[in-house]
């Protein structure tokens, strides 16, 4: 391993260390349990709720990314039941440095009913996270003779014996009101908010220090109407903010039938670095519904100058068991 990439490869971990990001999905405000707790039992009449993300970003490039989202929730609903729960979990490996993450989490979100049309779901969050880069393939400094380029198998760094997984537990809460009418073609509205990390896990990988999670901060909101009849536009919108970085996602998603059609563009608002750009990416979307199931692909197309990625692919598959005590609406809420 030349010198270059060494170096290269220390600067990866210690951004990592100080100031790793939640992994996003472009799909987050089609199924938002990726973001918010409070849509755990969101679908009322005690259905189910459970689906499947998969992520591959940057192909083109040798720090490929692959991340996976799996979740289940359910509504409870009954004299002295009004509440939904939810388990998640997600998991992200990296190529380049072998960045591996994994999390599990429970949601417990009470349904608070403001008027017929109305509720307000707090919740809250439990996890449990691990994040690992497999400290024992590094290859160090010391253990390099640049003048012979024999490669020491043993190094007398102190961090070379002293790094680990970064192992913790997570807390996180959220919020969702929502406005719905009772037709599958009437408007209906939501907006949530979301702060994640609350306590600020040490996710330091050497032993004895302490780097803060930083908190991951999230304003989303959906807005559904008819039109023309056999139309349903969902206008959407959602605002992320993690220490420096902040991301706001603006589209639209067109429903007829059985069939999806949206569009979203990725931006960057505060552009905290001088190279940063407004726009980020163009992101499109198509759907299908079949019975009880949703299939949806997506593509991210990069216009900064982060070079030839090749994008970003998503495909997602959600399940919605049947509503049997629903009067009208019967389709989904989101």
């Amino acid at each position: 391993m030349k010198l270059k990439q060494i170096i290269f490869f220390a600067l990866i971990l210690v951004s990592f260390s100080v100031k790793a990001q939640d992994p996003i999905f472009s799909q987050a405000t089609f199924v938002p349990e990726t973001l918010n707790p409070g849509f755990a039992g969101f679908e009322d009449k005690e259905r189910i709720h459970a689906g499947l993300l998969s992520r591959l970003q940057w192909p083109g490039l040798d720090s490929r990314i692959n991340t996976q989202y799996a979740f289940a929730n359910q509504s409870f609903e009954g004299r002295h039941l009004n509440f939904g729960l939810g388990f998640n979990a997600q998991w992200q490996y990296e190529t380049f440095n072998n960045y591996n993450f994994f999390q599990f989490n429970a949601d417990y979100a009470y349904r608070l009913q403001i008027s017929q049309h109305s509720t307000l779901r707090p919740a809250i969050e439990v996890g449990f996270g691990d994040k690992s880069n497999r400290f024992r393939n590094l290859t160090l400094g010391d253990q390099i003779n640049i003048n012979s380029g024999v490669i020491d198998p043993i190094s007398i760094d102190p961090l070379g014996n002293n790094t680990s997984s970064a192992i913790y537990f997570d807390f996180s809460t959220g919020i969702v009101f929502e406005r719905a009418e009772i037709g599958n073609n009437d408007i209906s509205y939501w907006i949530g908010a979301s702060v994640k990390h609350i306590n600020r896990p040490n996710i330091s990988f050497v032993n004895g220090e302490k780097v803060p999670l930083d908190i991951f901060m999230s304003l989303h909101g959906n807005y559904t109407f008819p039109v023309m009849n056999d139309y349903l536009v969902s206008l959407t919108g959602n605002y992320m903010r993690q220490g420096e970085a902040d991301r706001l996602d603006l589209g639209s998603l067109m429903h007829y039938g059985e069939f999806m059609l949206g569009i979203t563009a990725t931006t960057n608002p505060a552009r905290s670095t001088p190279n940063s750009h407004l726009l980020t990416s163009i992101n499109g979307f198509v759907g299908i519904e079949f019975t009880e199931f949703r299939f949806g692909i997506s593509y991210d197309k990069n216009v900064s100058k982060l070079g030839n990625t090749e994008g970003v692919y998503e495909f997602s598959m959600t399940y919605l068991s049947r509503c049997r005590n629903c009067n009208t609406r019967r389709g989904r809420k989101k």
